[in-house]
C-alpha cells in the first residue's frame, strides 16, 4: 500500500505495525531466515525488480527519474538464535550460540527448533529451582555450554521422532503486544526486525525519486555481516543507510544517554567496526531538521552493523546508520517507542527524494 492510498494516519499506523508484528514474531537465526525473506518478498514484489545473492539476502531494485546515484536501504533480516549442537540419551538438547548471547536472559525461555519441511518445535531452556541451587551457584552466570532445551522428550529417540537433526536453527518465541503505557511496543527481533520493516515500508511509499533504490534485506548480520558483502555486490551501491534496531541506553546505570525511547531516530556517527562519512551525517541532521523531526546521535565504543561491510564495497560507500532505539536487545523481548519508528519511517522518505546526483556526490569529494 503506497501513502497516496492511505486514507488517513491511523490506516498508516495500522499498516506499519501490521507489518513490524509480521516481522517480529518471524523466526529468523543467521542461515535460516526463510519465514522473514517470504514476508519481505510479498510486500516488495510488486513495488520493484526482487533478486538474491547466493547466501540468501533479498534486494528489490526500484528505479526512479535516473540510473543513479544507487541508494542502498540496508536491514538485517536475522535475529540471535541458536543451532541443535548435540543431544543426550536422555533427550536433552544442547545448542551452539548464533550470535551475541550474556548467560542470564537465557534460563526458563521459550524456543522453537525449526525442522525440514517448515515444521517447529517448541521448547524451553531449562533451569534449576531455586530450591536445588547452592550458593556458588547463585552468584554466577551459566555458561551457554551447559544449558539444554527440553521438549519434554525423555531419550535421544524420541527427540529424532520429532524431525529434530543436528544443525537445526532455533530461535526464541515471544508474542508481540503493545504495553499498557501506549506507544511502547514489546516483542521478539526488533534487532534488527525495524529496519527491515523501515526498508520495506520506504520502498511501498517512495513516490518520484531522482535515483535507484536498492532495499536489501540481509542475511548473517549477528554472525559477521556476512549478507552485506555478497548483497553489495549486486547492489553495487553509490550511497548507503544501514537501518537498525539500536541499542537504547535510557536503562539504571547508564547515564551518558545517546539512545533514548521517544526521542527520536538516532543517528550513529561511529562504532568499532565503522565511522559513518560525516558529510552524509551532516545532510540527515539537516534533512530531519527541515522537516521537524527530532534526532539522537551517537559515538559508540562497541558494536558493530552491516555498514562495516558496506562502507568498504569497491572503491568505498558513503555510509550512515540510523537506527530505531530498542530496549533490552539480543533477549527474548525488547521495547521500542512506535513513533521513533514512524518517524525514522518519515525522515528516510525525504531523504531518498533528495538523494539525486549532485547531493550525494558531495559527500565524497575531497579535493
Amino acid at each position: 500500500m503506497a501513502d497516496a492510498e492511505v486514507k488517513n494516519d491511523s490506516e498508516l499506523r495500522a499498516q506499519c505495525r501490521q507489518l513490524l508484528e509480521q516481522l517480529s514474531v518471524a523466526p529468523g537465526p543467521p542461515g535460516a531466515e526463510d519465514a522473514v525473506r517470504a514476508i519481505v518478498r510479498e510486500a516488495l514484489q510488486s513495488h520493484g525488480e526482487i533478486s538474491y545473492d547466493r547466501l540468501g539476502s533479498i534486494l528489490c531494485e526500484k528505479q526512479g527519474s535516473s540510473d543513479g546515484p544507487r541508494v542502498v536501504l540496508d536491514g538485517h533480516m536475522d535475529e540471535v538464535g541458536f543451532m541443535v549442537q548435540s543431544v543426550s540419551s536422555e533427550g536433552r538438547i544442547a545448542f551452539a550460540p548464533l550470535g551475541g548471547w550474556w548467560g542470564h536472559v537465557l534460563l526458563a525461555q521459550r524456543v522453537e527448533i525449526l525442522i525440514d519441511g517448515g515444521g517447529r518445535v517448541h521448547g524451553i531452556i531449562g533451569s534449576k529451582p531455586p530450591h536445588f541451587l547452592a550458593t556458588a551457584e547463585r552468584q554466577n552466570v551459566l555458561g551457554l555450554e551447559h544449558m539444554y532445551i527440553d521438549v519434554g522428550a525423555t531419550t535421544a529417540e524420541e527427540v529424532a521422532e520429532l524431525g529434530i537433526q543436528l544443525g537445526d536453527p532455533i530461535a526464541p518465541y515471544t508474542e508481540f503486544r503493545e504495553l499498557d503505557c501506549p506507544g511502547y511496543l514489546s516483542g521478539k527481533a526488533f534487532d534488527d526486525r525495524v529496519g527491515v520493516g523501515l526498508m520495506v515500508e520506504t520502498l511501498r511509499a517512495l513516490g518520484d525519486h531522482p535515483n535507484t533504490v536498492i532495499g536489501v534485506g540481509a542475511v548473517q548480520e549477528e554472525v559477521g555481516c556476512r549478507g552485506a558483502i555478497t548483497a553489495s555486490a549486486l547492489a553495487r551501491p553509490d550511497v548507503a543507510i544501514v537501518l537498525e534496531g539500536t541499542p537504547a541506553d535510557d536503562t539504571p546505570g547508564l547515564t551518558e544517554r545517546q539512545a533514548i525511547l521517544g526521542q527520536g531516530p538516532q543517528i550513529r556517527f561511529l562504532d568499532p567496526t565503522a565511522i559513518s562519512n560525516r558529510r552524509l551525517v551532516r545532510f540527515v541532521q539537516e534533512v530531519a531538521g527541515e522537516i521537524g523531526i527530532g534526532v539522537q546521535t551517537a559515538v559508540r565504543r562497541t558494536g558493530g552493523t552491516d555498514a562495516s561491510s558496506i562502507h568498504t564495497y569497491g572503491a568505498g560507500v558513503p555510509t550512515v546508520v540510523i537506527g530505531v532505539p530498542a530496549r533490552y536487545i539480543h533477549t527474548h523481548v525488547s521495547i521500542i517507542h512506535f513513533e521513533d519508528y514512524l518517524n525514522a519511517r518519515t525522515l528516510l522518505l525525504e531523504l531518498v527524494s533528495r538523494m539525486d546526483t549532485e547531493t550525494v556526490s558531495r559527500f565524497t569529494r575531497f579535493e
